[in-house]
């Protein structure tokens, strides 16, 4: 009985958490609603006097606002990946694995399964990054959410403002939403300030519309402001190809910790991201190239990149041939210009 309660209780708990967990997403939902009000119908219906102006604020506005909205919803729900079925422990692995208590066996066992798997770093002591609440191994730039109680696939954060895991399923989505939301507050104080001025100074009459108006103006400013520091955080990100994890601490890899480890260069750190269709970088539609379980890294030695090592060792061989070619031609020449044994050294 005692225990019925308890679960009961739990559950009625958690419950009670998913329901605050939306009350962010309501505060922006709530702000973002009276702002088109404010703008339509207080400042262009109400305010604004000349028609072609009243078309033109209109017809942007509307633009802007439904990238906001579409983004912003690609960004709540998106459900973040989880890792692939092959990352997870077998029943009999995890039954081992937990029955050990030796951690340097527990460590070899670790790295035995990891052999059959993409997975290049590791943890602070050199053992393969494992999620003993998920029972897998973590794949490359995956970490385990405490608010979503899971794994998800190259997690940069969980933010409450959409009550979501920000990773790989839907960082281009967050990314356009920060980019979307500056330039809707952007164009919201950029438009209505002269009207702001004409209500401040009288140059309007004193109506209902003079305190959306005024307020319209500080809650853009106020909101551009704040969204510009954290998209011009996300953007220095972006340009490292780092999360915001890997920002606060380096991901560590079989030659060591190293900040830079996915950097790749502007341009491809851009494409990880938005992908390399042009036509698709503004619209909120899925192009990350990649499944989001392995990324390609700056530097890998030869053991871990086979291609790599292919193409050195067919320069090497390119290099040789050409010297063989050099000294044979030099052997045949019948005679030897005063230059030759300048070359030939």
């Amino acid at each position: 009985m005692r225990r019925g309660w308890k679960m009961a209780l739990s559950g009625g708990l958690r419950c009670c958490r998913r329901m605050l967990a939306w009350v962010p997403v309501l505060v922006i939902v709530l702000v973002v609603l009276w702002s088109y009000y404010a703008y339509v119908f207080e400042l262009c219906v109400v305010t604004v006097a000349n028609t072609v102006e009243k078309v033109i604020y209109l017809t942007v506005y509307h633009a802007l606002f439904v990238f906001f909205i579409w983004t912003y919803w690609k960004s709540i729900f998106t459900l973040p990946h989880q890792p692939h079925q092959k990352f997870f422990m077998s029943y009999g692995d995890k039954e081992r694995y937990e029955n050990e208590e030796r951690p340097e066996v527990q460590k070899q066992m670790l790295l035995d399964i990891a052999k059959k798997l993409p997975v290049y770093t590791r943890t602070g002591n050199g053992a393969v990054r494992f999620c003993d609440r998920c029972h897998l191994i973590k794949p490359d730039r995956c970490h385990h959410c405490s608010v979503c109680a899971m794994c998800v696939l190259k997690m940069d954060h969980h933010c409450p403002w959409v009550n979501n895991c920000i990773g790989f399923s839907n960082y281009k989505f967050f990314l356009q939403f920060l980019a979307y939301s500056v330039l809707y507050c952007l164009y919201i104080a950029a438009t209505v300030f002269q009207y702001f001025i004409k209500y401040w100074v009288g140059d309007l009459p004193n109506t209902r519309s003079k305190f959306h108006v005024l307020f319209l103006l500080f809650v853009a400013c106020m909101f551009f402001v704040s969204l510009m520091i954290l998209f011009g955080y996300h953007c220095w990100l972006l340009s490292r190809n780092k999360t915001t994890l890997e920002a606060f601490s380096a991901p560590i890899f079989l030659s060591g910790p190293d900040k830079n480890g996915f950097n790749l260069g502007f341009i491809k750190n851009f494409q990880q991201v938005f992908g390399e269709n042009k036509r698709l970088w503004l619209l909120p539609i899925g192009s990350s190239p990649g499944d989001g379980h392995s990324f390609p890294m700056r530097s890998m030695n030869e053991s871990q990149n086979p291609l790599l090592a292919n193409e050195e060792r067919w320069e090497d061989n390119e290099e040789e041939g050409r010297g063989h070619f050099m000294k044979e031609m030099l052997r045949r020449m019948p005679t030897a210009p005063p230059l030759i044994p300048y070359f030939s050294s």
